[in-house]
């Protein structure tokens, strides 16, 4: 039984400088620990480079390897981020018999299966918690706090620079370029924040979610992911006119043994709780039988709140290994059932259209007749006030559920039509959740 656990750190950026001085006056947390916790290494390419923390430069090297060939170092840290030198750094660690925690989860996303498996081949932990939703302990609730439930669906704000973006838009009347020059400016935004707009990093989350909830492995590239890039300020106005505001949404449910799952922007009732989550924040709804709705809300980046859910992980480690009991988790939840994925064409939700059109008699007609020709309900049509003044009318349909497919088919006809002056605007609208 060990009386103290070692730490390797490698990657010493902005989270990594906080963990390194979260273990370095770890004196709080040690009352809950029955061993010492002790960082013994740190592998960063530049160690005399300026940080927020003073961390002591003789606990740095340039070499990695000088710490995953160590055997006294325990727990592998891994916050180099991409999916090349870390991805060879985790497995080598791994086949080393060390435990390891990561935050990376572009990485986890794509390999975390095989990731797994050599991880109980090898019986040590692997954990992950800040690589979903930051500082908020998301995957320990699922792993650990919901075990009892069978989970039905869950839905959440899982990126906090698309949050910060479309919280601008809407509070501050930003256009889209300046909401992210302004997420850029407050550092909320990367220099090509491309990725995150995108909503690859929601679908990165989205994966392991659903590993963790469903127990089932979706490869990132078999999920519909649609990002904010080019949302309107119009559609932020109509939104709030009908008491609705946009949240990039990555979200999954299950029933009768099929699995339907999305990341999009989408339109949340005011009446939602996660309709105010605001700013860089993050939060996941979980819906399960018999605990019924949670709601999980915190800061989703940052040093603070993701060097918190490393440092965390790694007491967790610690735990395991001096009580002797690594691997009590397994990694990802075990599989109960297989589901089979629904595709997007063949999903049912509501949806939002919007459209710039000509100011005359019979253009609202001719909307409605080439949704009603493909059975397509309406359930509300307004012509916005705020457009009154203009040579043109802004007009938007809320549709009933329908199909993807249907609603794709009837987009394509209503974009041909004269009426119209430009293309429609299609969001989807929060359902059966």
């Amino acid at each position: 039984m060990k009386k103290s656990i070692n730490i390797g750190l490698i990657g010493c950026g902005v989270v990594g400088t906080g963990v390194a001085n979260n273990l370095l006056n770890i004196e709080s947390a040690e009352r809950n620990l029955p061993c010492e916790i002790k960082l013994k290494k740190i592998a960063d390419l530049y160690p005399f480079k300026e940080r927020p923390y003073k961390i002591p430069v003789d606990l740095f090297t340039t070499n990695a390897d000088e710490l995953l060939d160590d055997p006294e170092i325990d727990i592998i840290v891994e916050l180099i981020g991409g999916c090349g030198f870390a991805l060879k750094v985790i497995k080598d660690a791994l086949m080393r018999k060390k435990s390891v925690v990561t935050a990376n989860k572009a990485l986890l996303a794509e390999y975390g299966q095989h990731l797994a498996a050599l991880a109980k081949q090898n019986e040590v932990d692997l954990y992950y918690e800040a690589a979903v939703c930051g500082g908020i302990p998301i995957i320990k609730s699922v792993r650990e706090g919901l075990t009892c439930d069978a989970i039905e669906n869950f839905r959440g704000i899982v990126n906090g620079t698309c949050n910060y973006i479309l919280t601008r838009m809407g509070k501050d009347g930003m256009a889209f370029d300046d909401a992210v020059k302004a997420a850029q400016q407050n550092g909320y935004a990367e220099a090509d924040p491309t990725f995150d707009l995108m909503g690859k990093d929601s679908l990165h989350k989205l994966v392991l979610l659903i590993a963790n909830c469903f127990g089932q492995w979706i490869k990132p590239e078999e999920i519909y992911t649609e990002g904010i890039i080019g949302l309107d300020q119009t559609d932020i106005r109509c939104a709030e006119e009908l008491g609705y505001s946009i949240k990039l949404l990555a979200w999954a449910r299950a029933k009768d043994n099929k699995l339907e799952c999305m990341v999009a922007p989408t339109l949340i009732n005011k009446s939602s709780m996660l309709s105010g989550v605001c700013d860089a924040y993050n939060a996941v709804e979980i819906n399960g039988f018999p605990i019924g709705r949670t709601l999980y809300y915190g800061e989703g980046a940052g040093m603070n709140a993701t060097s918190s859910a490393v440092t965390a992980d790694i007491i967790d480690i610690a735990r395991n290994i001096y009580s002797g009991s690594v691997g009590r988790l397994p990694v990802f939840a075990l599989k109960k059932e297989e589901y089979q994925l629904v595709p997007a064409p063949e999903m049912e939700m509501r949806y939002y259209l919007r459209w710039k059109t000509d100011d005359r008699p019979g253009v609202i007609a001719a909307l409605s007749k080439e949704l009603t020709e493909r059975e397509i309900g309406i359930s509300s049509v307004i012509l916005h006030e705020f457009a009154k003044a203009q040579p043109y009318s802004i007009v938007t349909f809320m549709t009933r559920e329908t199909t993807e497919a249907r609603m794709k088919e009837a987009i394509a006809s209503l974009n041909k039509l004269d009426c119209i002056q430009s293309k429609t605007v299609m969001l989807r609208v929060e359902s059966g959740f």
